[in-house]
């Protein structure tokens, strides 16, 4: 039986988070320019409360999957909100738990800092990832809005 570990990304995971990310860029059609990888590896080690974390999966040992995750504050509580960002599992290892326990490793991440809210966008037609976070998480019916 296959194993999963999640664990908080380290300066070595370089390389793996790249590849991982880019992945997950690219399931959505997108990119970023090279400044942006570089600023956003800088900020998942920076100090600062409101700075972005992460964790990498690792399925018998080799880069399964990544999630983003950063804290900020609300309104509606004195303990603020975590906003679960760029969570992807690579094809491969879909169906093998990875997606759910890097959800609850930041679910973990924020219940130690006090936070409850954890919450999570997808895109609707993402339906192999709804599938999980249905089982996990209740769908609040707020729908998303950008000013462009």
């Amino acid at each position: 039986m296959s194993e999963v570990t999640v664990r908080p990304l380290e300066q070595e995971d370089h390389a793996a988070w790249r590849e991982l990310w880019t992945a997950y860029l690219t399931f959505y059609e997108a990119t970023a320019p090279e400044e942006v990888y570089r600023s956003t590896w800088e900020r998942l080690f920076a100090a600062g409360e409101f700075e972005p974390k992460g964790f990498i999966a690792l399925l018998d040992g080799k880069p399964a999957g990544l999630v983003h995750y950063l804290f900020h504050r609300s309104c509606w509580s004195i303990e603020g909100n975590c906003y679960l960002q760029d969570l992807f599992a690579t094809p491969a290892t879909r169906g093998k738990g990875v997606g759910a326990q890097l959800i609850d490793a930041v679910k973990a991440a924020a219940a130690e800092r006090g936070v409850s809210n954890v919450y999570w966008m997808t895109h609707e037609t993402n339906a192999t990832a709804r599938k999980l976070y249905d089982r996990v998480a209740r769908r609040t019916g707020f729908i998303e809005y950008d000013l462009l």
